[in-house]
């Protein structure tokens, strides 16, 4: 893991545990006034309290938020789209690395918000110097599961897994879900990120001078992905609604997912205690956590609306009614000096501990060439669930597009 990422993590864990020296302070950064901004963001699951939260700020500020709605697989595409011919949102979400960057055009200074020296080391996102983007949470994936169902214990290799997904009530026993993302992108993660350098080896494997069948992880890789399709449910056949319900509801016994699927149990009379735990591809015993999303603001927008959408930010951000938004509803782990959340359910309660103990594994698919998820990745997974393609050939499918998108 790069040094500044594990100085952002240890700074989040500071602020988990309740060491941060102060607030914020300020209770309203936006004044009384009038106006418009458009918001176009991925994080679907907060969607519905978002548009909450836009009531509440034109009610205190006078300005109106208006909240694009999207399906989630197609959102950079549709971004991009929309940038492209100047009818792009004034305020917008991507996910830092290769996506900020190749977007860098677009991508206004937000160094001057008064928050900004506040945020975590190394977590607000920078491109020449100068922060573009501020930093949704700090969010873990992995294997979520039922504790009455799974002893977490007892898979802690590659072969504990195959033997679990295996067992008597294996069509029950993990679930992936359609959706691009949830389907190959985090599950993909794992491979990359236990590898010794996982940035070096994402280069090596971009510029053909590895292969990623060669490396044991992807051995592994492979069989686990053979196990799910000869025994799970068929994921090219269940929506994210309804993976995250099975297992609410006591039908799934495990699903790859990561924290923000809490807020869909929150729908559900759920009567069972839950954890996280990691993809033990060559016996890793840790989760994947990063930053996932940012905030950014679009340059092509006049500058009194990019103004207006800094001041929303910094309403976000500093005033209690924002504050209380991102910590209580959208149930966020704390990015900035000064906020906390006392009321972390156990998948969050998993991923910030991850975090304090320093057990964790980067996002490399943060740096994965820009939208090959979707255009790539994914149609070939759909493939390998829909045909007897083997593992082995998943994974020369799948190194043979990074190679192509670089």
């Amino acid at each position: 893991m790069k040094k500044n990422k594990v100085i952002a993590l240890t700074l989040i864990a500071t602020m988990i545990t309740g060491l941060c020296l102060t607030g914020c302070g300020a209770k309203g950064a936006a004044a009384k006034g009038s106006g418009k901004i458009t918001i176009f963001q991925s994080k679907t699951e907060i969607m519905t309290d978002l548009n909450q939260l836009a009531k509440d700020y034109q009610a205190e500020t006078g300005v109106e938020v208006e909240v694009w709605e999207t399906t989630g697989d197609s959102y950079y595409s549709d971004l991009k789209t929309g940038l492209s011919t100047q009818a792009g949102a004034t305020l917008f979400s991507l996910q830092p690395g290769a996506e900020s960057r190749e977007m860098a055009d677009y991508l206004a200074d937000l160094s001057d918000l008064s928050f900004v020296k506040k945020i975590g080391a190394g977590m607000a996102d920078e491109i020449d110097g100068k922060v573009v983007g501020i930093p949704y949470t700090v969010e873990g994936f992995g294997l979520v599961y039922n504790k009455d169902k799974v002893d977490a214990s007892k898979i802690t290799t590659t072969a504990d897994l195959i033997s679990y997904l295996e067992s008597s009530d294996a069509e029950n026993a993990l679930g992936l879900s359609q959706e691009d993302y949830f389907l190959i992108a985090h599950i993909l993660n794992a491979p990359f990120a236990v590898q010794q350098d996982p940035d070096g080896y994402l280069q090596s494997v971009l510029n053909s001078e590895v292969r990623m069948n060669d490396s044991k992880a992807f051995q592994e890789f492979a069989q686990i992905m053979e196990a799910i399709r000869a025994n799970c449910k068929n994921p090219v056949d269940i929506t994210y609604d309804n993976n995250c319900g099975d297992f609410a509801t006591g039908k799934t016994a495990m699903i790859h997912q990561g924290n923000w699927c809490t807020g869909m149990f929150a729908d559900y009379d759920v009567t069972f205690d839950m954890s996280l735990a990691p993809v033990p591809v060559e016996g890793n015993k840790k989760l994947s956590v990063s930053v996932p999303i940012a905030w950014y603001v679009n340059t092509d927008a006049s500058e009194e609306d990019q103004k207006l959408a800094k001041d929303f930010l910094e309403w976000l951000y500093t005033s209690e009614t924002g504050k209380s938004y991102m910590m209580d509803k959208f149930n966020f782990i704390p990015v900035v000096e000064g906020m906390e959340n006392n009321n972390l359910d156990p998948i969050n309660q998993a991923v910030s501990e991850a975090v304090i103990s320093g057990n964790t594994i980067p996002w490399v698919m943060s740096d994965w060439p820009a939208g090959i998820v979707t255009t790539d990745l994914s149609p070939i997974t759909k493939e390998f669930f829909t045909t007897d393609m083997t593992g082995a050939e998943l994974v020369d499918k799948l190194n043979d597009a990074f190679v192509a998108a670089k």
